[in-house]
């Protein structure tokens, strides 16, 4: 396997007034920056203009957007969930792209009340299934963070949520190497073309 760094780009995936998202993606960013087998990007969506529509004719930040998401070997999304589901920001932002997000791995760190944002990981695994992404299995989630995390933004029990991100971690190390590696060997196409008539009849 490659020893090049991975690449992974660290989407903040709510925009709300009042939000705690920066809080856990500033602490996830710190323990993705010890590892040494990753580069991180941090794209904050509150920051990041995209059009309320997507078009033929993209605008700069869209291309921007969709260019940083193009680099990475690997994505983390830092969701909330709201109603049983995650942000429309998020789902948004994810529809600007289709083949960045191809056969590249995805973890997810989440948050929320007593199921500590899992719902919204369930909803975004189909999601990235039909952009043909690789969700990893192990996630770190926080159940009532607001509990979790000092006024500074250190977690307060930081053993078990280290844990947990050095699990997802090693996960989307070996598969962003495994298939960033494919990718290059041969680029990857989503289905094989369907034989037409003709051609099952010359086959015959």
């Amino acid at each position: 396997m490659s020893d090049k760094p991975i690449h992974l780009v660290i989407l903040v995936g709510s925009n709300r007034e009042g939000r705690f998202a920066p809080v856990i993606a500033n602490w996830f960013t710190e323990q993705v920056r010890s590892n040494a087998d990753f580069t991180v990007d941090v794209i904050d969506l509150a920051d990041v203009a995209l059009p309320a529509a997507i078009s033929d004719t993209p605008s700069a930040e869209a291309v921007s957007f969709c260019e940083r998401l193009a680099a990475a070997d690997a994505f983390v999304m830092v969701v909330p969930e709201y109603n049983h589901s995650f942000p429309a920001v998020l789902k948004h932002a994810i529809d600007f792209g289709y083949h960045e997000w191809q056969a590249k791995p995805v973890g997810f760190v989440s948050y929320g009340g007593f199921a500590a944002g899992l719902r919204a990981v369930e909803h975004l695994r189909g999601v990235m299934a039909e952009l043909h992404a690789m969700t990893m299995r192990d996630t770190v989630s926080f159940q009532n963070p607001w509990d979790a995390f000092d006024d500074e933004g250190h977690a307060i029990r930081p053993d078990g949520c280290a844990a947990a991100a050095a699990v997802m971690l090693h996960q989307l190390k070996w598969w962003a190497t495994a298939l960033r590696q494919a990718r290059r060997a041969e680029p990857y196409i989503e289905a094989p073309a369907v034989p037409q008539k003709q051609d099952l009849a010359d086959v015959g």
